[in-house]
């Protein structure tokens, strides 16, 4: 019996390191197929501030009545340069928070969302053009991603929104080892930092402030007790079979000497 303690505390471990399926689900507690389910959502504004870069173009009617491109740049003037390629040829908001586009001018937009600084740049634009369209979008969303994750590191969204889902998804999807109800967003703000705690499994999460990310936040998945575990198992296995061995000889030499 003295011989099965060790492989019966060794099975032990190796059960309470087993992870639940339910672990690992995202949005478990969902309706059930064929429900419908509402969430409001709080999507964030994104205040312009110095130092970002934004892809504004202008479509305009020409004297000879042509639709043409009389401003470009982001998206449309290096789609095959690269992100280096798109920062370039964005426009800068500098310190003082103001762009300045070729012949229309120079705009201050820090503090605006994106949407208020398209209509300062369509009335900018409409004194200079003819029937004209602007299309503005940010080029400098970064966000980081670190942790349980299968490919952690920093990533340029180019859309307007991104979701936590999105981003997760973007650096491989929580690992096997991530914990799926603790994630952590940190967002830089003017006078600090402001953190949220999202649960992945919760339907609540669609309804968080924190489930749409802003530029230069960061998304950290925190590691399950397991990781640790499984780290140390060799170590454990190794100690564990040295002692059984140690004491499985001890025994031997005992009963070779009474003999």
């Amino acid at each position: 019996m003295k011989h099965l303690t060790p492989i019966l505390a060794l099975t032990i471990l190796l059960a309470a390191s087993c992870t639940s399926q339910k672990k690992l689900a995202y949005l478990n507690n969902l309706p059930v197929p064929g429900g419908e389910g509402t969430f409001l959502m709080d999507i964030p504004d994104y205040k312009i501030q110095p130092r970002d870069v934004l892809s504004i173009t202008v479509k305009a009617m020409s004297a000879d009545g042509k639709i043409m491109d009389f401003l470009s740049s982001g998206y449309n003037a290096s789609s095959s340069s690269g992100e280096s390629g798109l920062l370039l040829s964005g426009y800068d908001v500098n310190n003082e928070g103001n762009i300045i586009i070729p012949v229309v001018g120079t705009l201050k937009i820090d503090g605006l969302t994106l949407a208020e600084a398209k209509k300062i740049i369509q009335t900018a634009v409409d004194k200079v053009f003819r029937n004209s369209t602007v299309e503005c979008k940010l080029l400098s969303f970064k966000f980081t991603v670190i942790g349980e994750v299968r490919s952690p590191g920093t990533y340029v969204n180019y859309n307007n929104y991104l979701t936590v889902l999105e981003a997760i998804g973007r650096a491989g999807g929580v690992g096997d080892y991530g914990h799926r109800d603790q994630i952590l967003v940190i967002r830089p703000v003017d006078k600090g930092t402001r953190t949220f705690r999202i649960n992945l499994q919760d339907k609540k999460i669609l309804s968080s402030e924190g489930y749409f990310l802003l530029p230069n936040d960061v998304v950290i998945v925190q590691p399950l007790k397991q990781k640790i575990f499984n780290m140390n198992l060799p170590t454990i296995a190794f100690i564990i079979s040295t002692f059984t061995g140690t004491v499985s000889m001890t025994l031997l030499l005992i009963n070779f000497m009474r003999k």
